[in-house]
């Protein structure tokens, strides 16, 4: 039985697709930060343009 314990690989495999989970897990995350980021500039930049226009209006 502790032979067999030992040559059982699928406790191994499933650790390692559970590191492979987690690190593109992390990847999409870091990759959502950095659009969010970006759209925040963006949508700033438009408010902003936005508000300028409304203030040269006589």
């Amino acid at each position: 039985m502790l032979k067999r314990f030992v040559r059982d690989e699928r406790a191994a495999t499933a650790i390692e697709y559970s590191l492979i989970a987690a690190i593109v897990s992390m990847a999409i995350l870091a990759g959502a930060g950095s659009i969010f980021t970006e759209l925040q500039a963006i949508y700033q930049k438009a408010a902003d343009e936005i508000q300028q226009s409304n203030t040269n209006i006589p």
